[in-house]
């Protein structure tokens, strides 16, 4: 997970994309990870997560995706499916540009383009969403 100096401006979609992901930081991480232990194993079946120190990424079909106060949510690009955005915001430059410039940098792909924490996030890393995948997070939040 990198920040992202830009030489561009994030602008509001004029249509939202059906959500891919929740993404939550900070305390809403933890209020998501709490939402999914809560779940029944059978509704986590079909979701993958990802995740980083102050961070929780939760893929899959927008009808399984998880909803706590304080999240957000995000979708691949049209013109550019390596690419993973905010559902409500858009860079205002060229988004096939964009995500091939984002791919050298990082080496890898997809990739989650965030606007607030202004951060660029590897998608290529999630596991299927289980009990111990989540514990496993929560190992890694608090240091273990």
């Amino acid at each position: 997970m990198s920040a992202l100096k830009q030489a561009w401006c994030w602008q509001p979609r004029a249509q939202a994309p059906e959500p891919r992901a929740a993404v939550a930081w900070g305390e809403a991480a933890r209020r998501l990870h709490t939402r999914l232990l809560a779940l029944p194993t059978e509704q986590l079946a079909g979701l993958q997560a990802t995740a980083a120190a102050d961070l929780l990424v939760v893929i899959g079909d927008a009808s399984a995706l998880p909803w706590v106060d304080g999240i957000d949510y995000a979708a691949p690009c049209e013109l550019a499916p390596e690419l993973w955005l905010p559902t409500r915001l858009s860079p205002d430059a060229p988004l096939d540009l964009l995500a091939r410039a984002l791919a050298k940098r990082h080496g890898r792909t997809p990739l989650l383009l965030w606007p607030e924490p202004a951060r660029t996030v590897p998608l290529d890393r999630q596991l299927p969403l289980s009990e111990g995948h989540l514990a496993r997070i929560l190992d890694h939040w608090q240091g273990r």
